[in-house]
């Protein structure tokens, strides 16, 4: 693995393992609040905090509820914020060998229905923010905004950031040719996904109709140019470029993060043009 990669995912891993370990409630892992819904022909688990207006929050790949400890306490104080690990995720297991984004969206939309929510806030984080357009895309009602950092649409070098998509490609190769245990055809089925999908085009992104708040890092393995295409693409979106920032700037600069987040949410869609886009 490139040393650079490598320790970009190490430090990504330690600042997560280092803010969980601050938390006085064990996210994604709390008896109190964890739940099962049995959708779709799995048991999803979720957890469930605080009260208020709906807010989804949806993890990426290989990660689980519990990489939300520091949302969860800011965002529940005002919303009831409902998080899910998604399909062969955490605890939602799911042995079968297919895993695609358009399932795990259904999934998302089909745990809303069983908790009786017609819509809710959404935020998203990397392939949750995949998740999350998609389910605005093909459930609009669900969703009355949508915020979400570090996701793209398409699996090439024309999203992806070469050297990531490089090491990505070699390391899904590698696991191609390795013993098949029940952990390596795991971790092939999550990361194989990646190297095939999203497939979504910008015509597509037309059909989401909520404001939206389109994040990225400006080093992030989402390349910036790419963020900005999809910003463009949605009709009511705004963009944040978070400077010197990764693929995690909702770890590293969670205040900020939450705060810009919540404002997006409270304050009505503006649109801005003429003359005013001078001010």
């Amino acid at each position: 693995m490139n040393k650079k990669i490598l320790l970009v995912v190490i430090t990504t891993l330690l600042l997560l393992i280092s803010y969980a370990q601050k938390s006085t409630i064990n996210y994604g892992d709390n008896a109190k609040a964890g739940k099962y819904a049995s959708i779709r022909g799995i048991k999803m688990y979720y957890e469930i905090y605080g009260t208020g207006k709906p807010l989804l929050i949806i993890h990426g790949n290989g990660g689980s509820i519990k990489d939300f400890a520091l949302q969860i306490p800011y965002f529940s104080q005002q919303y009831k914020v409902i998080l899910a690990d998604s399909r062969s995720h955490g605890k939602s297991v799911d042995t079968g060998e297919v895993l695609n984004y358009e399932m795990m969206a259904d999934d998302l939309n089909a745990l809303l229905n069983y908790l009786q929510l017609d819509s809710c806030l959404v935020i998203g984080w990397s392939d949750g923010g995949i998740n999350g357009l998609l389910l605005a895309m093909h459930y609009p009602a669900k969703v009355k905004k949508l915020a979400f950092t570090g996701a793209n649409l398409r699996p090439d070098t024309t999203a992806v950031e070469p050297s990531l998509h490089r090491w990505l490609a070699h390391s899904v190769d590698s696991l191609s040719r390795e013993t098949p245990t029940p952990e390596v055809k795991h971790q092939y089925k999550l990361w194989s996904m990646m190297t095939k999908e999203p497939n979504i085009s910008l015509e597509q992104l037309k059909k989401v109709k909520c404001p939206t708040l389109v994040i990225g890092g400006d080093h992030d393995a989402l390349l910036p140019a790419h963020t900005l295409q999809i910003a463009s693409a949605i009709t009511q979106s705004y963009l944040w470029i978070v400077p010197n920032s990764g693929h995690a700037p909702l770890v590293r600069y969670s205040k900020l993060f939450n705060e810009t987040v919540n404002t997006f949410f409270k304050q009505p869609y503006r649109v801005i043009e003429g003359l005013d886009r001078l001010n």
